[in-house]
């Protein structure tokens, strides 16, 4: 069992930045990989940006350039650091991880923190 707790998030400008930050109760290098997905009303959980394990990153293709994941490993929290806001970031942002375990792979996710973006 891997429990996800989210912070940061909240209000800001468009053009402006926000940080959001996911601890893990295990050790990053136990997970396949960690990473951020993004929800809005009425839609499917789409990713956002994700950490492999090997170190490589995933972005979107809307965040690239924008957002950057990050990893501290010693606190095993993940950072996704959003620049240059656009009110279509706007959601409810969920940390995920994956493990690897006895019965295969299995997904986590946090309790989700909303962002909210204006124009």
């Amino acid at each position: 069992q891997v429990q996800l707790v989210e912070s940061g998030g909240g209000s800001a400008r468009a053009g402006g930045s926000l940080r959001l930050s996911c601890t893990a109760s295990a050790s990053l290098f136990e997970l396949n990989s960690i990473g951020w997905y993004r929800q809005v009303p009425g839609k499917e959980r789409t990713l956002v940006a994700q950490v492999r394990i090997s170190g490589r990153e995933n972005y979107s293709d809307f965040v690239k350039g924008r957002f950057t994941i990050s990893r501290e490993n010693a606190k095993r929290t993940v950072h996704l650091q959003m620049t240059s806001l656009k009110a279509e970031d706007s959601g409810v942002y969920y940390c995920n991880a994956e493990k690897i375990g006895a019965q295969g792979l299995r997904d986590y996710w946090g309790q989700g923190t909303p962002v909210t973006v204006s124009s």
